[in-house]
């Protein structure tokens, strides 16, 4: 890696990182070809095999199970990353949407959702966010250096999806509150973005959005390795002066009129 891209000497907490095909391992691995140590979480024991998978590529990492929308886990996550390094210096918020150890369906129009399915989501989603927020900033403030970049989506900042709007008030909400940590945090060297990105082919893509990303101007959903580019660019040194903001990762799909190919 360049300079520019080149993460050496600093750690990096990842959370929602327990799929093998999703954005938060792919932006695991990617820290770690860019030369940072990472710290990486799951709601399951299965964040082990992750790890496993970046040691057996060269990298430094280790992995913690946790529930984030538990108030103590995001401290305990930034407070091992200070035991095993002394330092934080990037985090990735990836953590949201559903969980493998999640039972109770949080999606339903608003005359149909208990008020329970959408504290739910919105602890799942937004909440979460605070909690590594305030956990990870004054360690980054203090060190007057940092990078905070949450994972957001199209739903919510820009569009919206029928039977979702638990979903889209927190993604929406997430954009929001980056935006006002990165106003406080600018002035001691920390930068907070956030990603939004559109259709991805991981593991747990459905068939219908399969055939929503086919329909998008790309005609295909996005690769987990390309959202991890975009996050890697604004963990770099590179991305120092890009704070506030919102990168939009959908090959276009938010910009067209037209649906069918």
């Amino acid at each position: 890696m360049t300079g520019e891209f080149d993460l050496s000497g600093r750690s990096a907490l990842v959370t929602g990182a327990g799929s093998a095909t999703g954005i938060g391992f792919a932006t695991a691995d990617l820290l770690t070809r860019m030369g940072a140590s990472v710290l990486i979480t799951s709601t399951t024991d299965r964040i082990h095999d992750r790890v496993k998978e970046l040691v057996s590529r060269g990298g430094d990492a280790h992995g913690i199970v946790g529930d984030l929308t538990e108030a103590t886990t995001a401290l305990r996550l930034v407070a091992a990353a200070l035991e095993i390094w002394g330092r934080l210096d990037v985090v990735v918020h990836n953590a949201g949407m559903t969980s493998v150890a999640q039972t109770q369906p949080e999606s339903g129009t608003i005359d149909v959702m208990a008020y329970a399915q959408w504290r739910s989501s919105l602890s799942r989603n937004l909440d979460t966010a605070f909690l590594v927020a305030q956990a990870c900033l004054p360690v980054m403030i203090a060190a007057r250096w940092g990078r905070l970049v949450m994972v957001s989506s199209v739903s919510g900042p820009l569009m919206a999806m029928r039977g979702e709007p638990a979903y889209a008030a927190a993604k929406a909400g997430m954009v929001g509150l980056a935006r006002a940590l990165a106003i406080d945090s600018a002035v001691h060297g920390v930068t907070v973005n956030a990603v939004a990105p559109g259709w991805i082919a991981t593991g747990s893509q459905t068939p219908h959005e399969h055939a929503q990303g086919l329909a998008s101007p790309m005609g295909r959903s996005a690769r987990p390795e390309e959202v991890a580019a975009s996050i890697g660019w604004l963990a770099s040194p590179s991305a120092s002066y890009v704070t506030g903001q919102c990168l939009v990762v959908d090959g276009g799909n938010s910009i067209a009129e037209e649906r069918s190919r």
